[in-house]
């Protein structure tokens, strides 16, 4: 019975968290906004305005979500209860196990949900593009690079985030010079913005006969992809716009027309493009919302009251001190430099295994244990 009352108490230490939940999602009134929500979208007309019948229905399934987030740990935590009563009425302990496993299960739910509260940011709930870039060092760099590509994608896919490429250049020999995804669904960027900055490898070359170690470096460049609402002055005499042939996967138009399209911000030499979409239209149309994207970002972080003070952004922004390190030899560990968490199952990340790294920054960055420099993703 010592271990029922145990359990009991460890059970208890939930309630408060879960009410606390319950006022930082504010359920009440969530709920109400949501019927206002509905009311609006039947409307006559509603679907004539395409961009705003978008927002107010990712404003209802975010809504939705969360209050369904707490209803299912609300749901646990009293199951939890009537089968702790149940045990200690007939005194049978051969429950106990059960009952450690769904605490167990409450319990990261309980931490799930508390990180979400987390991403209060102005972007937080937006969609991420993250852009990929092969430090120095030919083809082991980019076949670094390609990794790290995989790593994202396989990320997306486990949470159920809609993956899309951009942009993807292949490398020469092997892996890539650079590629630009697109993350689609709620929060992406709030989890995905503490990839930013230079990720570096250590391992044997794979591309050495000597079988000698070789330290590879990235770039991951995260930014929230921002909706056409907010306005961004970009004045046509300051982009160069440059055409051509697309590579890789991407459908039957590939390498046949100068669809591709890459832009230059002379300003800041901030380069942004996308040879996916079936038109140079659509490219130009990409690629420019992934540049307003990353002024905007830019501005925020550097607390800037316009576009026009971001200067010479490539020089700045490029290249630093690594945010995590990868070794593969002569032992196993990831580590990231920021929060010093770190892992020795080297597979299990580079299969998209991230939310140890992204929960642990989150959690350092809502106690204020980064310095201000990597409060900067």
């Amino acid at each position: 019975m010592v271990f029922l009352e145990n359990l009991r108490t460890e059970l208890e230490s939930y309630r408060p968290k879960i009410k606390e939940l319950y006022e930082v999602f504010d359920i009440e009134n969530s709920k109400e906004r949501i019927l206002e929500l509905q009311e609006k979208a039947a409307e006559p007309g509603f679907w004539d305005d395409l961009e705003l019948s978008q927002k107010v229905l990712q404003e209802t399934r975010g809504l939705e979500s969360n209050i369904e987030r707490y209803a299912k740990i609300k749901s646990s935590f009293e199951d939890i209860e009537v089968m702790l009563d149940m045990a200690a009425e007939e005194n049978d302990e051969s429950m106990t196990e059960e009952i450690q496993s769904e605490i167990e299960a409450l319990a990261k739910s309980v931490d799930e949900l508390t990180l979400a509260s987390l991403l209060t940011g102005e972007y937080d709930k937006c969609n991420a593009i993250i852009n990929f870039h092969a430090g120095a060092g030919g083809t082991e760099a980019q076949d670094w690079c390609e990794m790290l590509f995989r790593m994202y994608n396989r990320w997306g896919d486990a949470h159920g985030f809609k993956v899309k490429t951009l942009d993807y250049l292949e490398g020469g020999d092997a892996g890539i010079k650079s590629a630009s995804i697109i993350v689609e669904g709620e929060n992406a960027y709030g989890y995905l913005k503490s990839e930013s900055g230079i990720h570096r490898l250590v391992r044997i070359s794979p591309f050495d006969s000597s079988g000698s170690r070789h330290t590879s470096f990235a770039a991951i460049d995260v930014m929230p992809e921002i909706d056409d609402s907010v306005e961004v002055e970009i004045r046509p005499e300051d982009i160069e716009m440059q055409v051509y042939r697309s590579s890789g996967a991407g459908g039957q138009h590939i390498n046949k027309t100068s669809s591709a399209v890459r832009l230059i911000h002379k300003p800041t030499g901030i380069v942004c493009a996308c040879q996916t979409q079936r038109s140079q239209f659509q490219n130009r149309e990409y690629a420019m919302k992934m540049l307003k994207s990353k002024l905007i970002e830019i501005k925020e972080r550097e607390n800037l009251e316009r576009i026009e003070d971001i200067k010479g952004v490539q020089k700045e922004i490029a290249w630093g001190a690594q945010i995590r390190s990868y070794v593969f030899m002569p032992y196993t560990l990831v580590k990231d430099h920021r929060t010093g968490y770190e892992t020795s199952n080297v597979n299990a990340v580079m299969d998209g295994e991230l939310d140890g790294f992204i929960n642990a920054y989150l959690k350092s960055l809502s106690l204020g244990n980064l310095n201000d420099e990597d409060k900067k993703p």
